[in-house]
């Protein structure tokens, strides 16, 4: 008889349970994993995981009160608001971020890039692109070696070694130095231990504007049937949700949101090809 109650009492509590979180997920709808596919986490309203620099102005930074900002993220808060969902950035080297998107610690990676190789094209997917800009390379201005892009042959460029900057230098011919990020880059060629860096024209303008006494010049710009755009980067399958966040990227456009971080970062509009 004992038993009885025990067992009894037991199924009680088992039921009430199960009865209290039918509750409590009625009242805040669908629970939603993060291992579940992108698509279900957006529809339901949850949160996505973004990989980004943090590093890299203008795209990706901290300001002087230290909050993560830059076109880039901005954009990527503006795409996660339309979508109704919550953004969780989480910063990485950039030598790093792909294969975090590849092992899934991140959903999504917001940080310029613009899938240029094959073999990425094939592994990801790129929503609407949000800007576009070309390759520049940077050098001091005392050396006047650097006339066009066949006087980097043998010349050493300072880059990021899996950024496409990495892969247009070898093509003209560059002895290359890894580097952790732009920064640092930038660092070498003003010490003189590498000749240049090739990187964005405009994170390279943005650098040059706050700082006027680097000694430092753009000396190669990108033709203007170069320029590539640059999207939120997906791991392949996940087609829904890529073709959600190019909705929102689209009602973006057509409201003035890019238009205006474009302006607030760069002084013009680079969501346009």
């Amino acid at each position: 008889m004992l038993k009885q109650f025990a067992l009894a009492a037991t199924v009680a509590l088992a039921l009430g349970a199960c009865s209290k979180n039918d509750t409590n997920q009625a009242a805040s709808g669908t629970q939603v994993g993060a291992d579940a596919p992108l698509i279900d986490r957006i529809n339901n309203k949850g949160t996505i995981t973004v990989g980004t620099e943090g590093t890299y102005a203008p795209f990706t930074y901290h300001d002087e009160s230290g909050k993560l900002t830059g076109y880039d993220v901005e954009v990527t808060r503006a795409v996660a608001e339309k979508l109704g969902v919550k953004v969780d950035f989480k910063e990485t080297q950039w030598d790093a971020m792909l294969a975090g998107l590849d092992a899934k610690r991140f959903d999504i990676v917001a940080n310029q890039v613009s899938l240029t190789t094959p073999e990425r094209q094939a592994k990801y997917d790129k929503s609407e692109p949000y800007s576009w800009s070309g390759p520049a390379a940077l050098a001091r201005k005392d050396d006047a070696r650097v006339k066009s892009w066949a006087d980097i042959k043998g010349l050493d460029a300072a880059q990021s070694l899996t950024s496409n900057y990495r892969e247009m230098a070898e093509k003209y011919g560059a002895k290359i130095t890894g580097v952790d990020g732009m920064a640092q880059a930038i660092e070498l060629v003003k010490q003189k231990r590498v000749d240049l860096t090739l990187n964005d024209h405009l994170a390279i303008l943005d650098y040059l504007k706050k700082h006027t006494d680097s000694g430092l010049e753009i000396k190669l710009v990108a033709d203007a049937g170069e320029l590539r755009g640059s999207g939120l980067i997906f791991r392949k399958g996940e087609d829904a949700a890529v073709a959600k966040v190019n909705e929102a990227m689209v009602e973006l456009q057509k409201d003035g949101t890019l238009k205006k971080l474009s302006e607030q970062f760069f002084g013009e509009d680079i969501s346009v090809k």
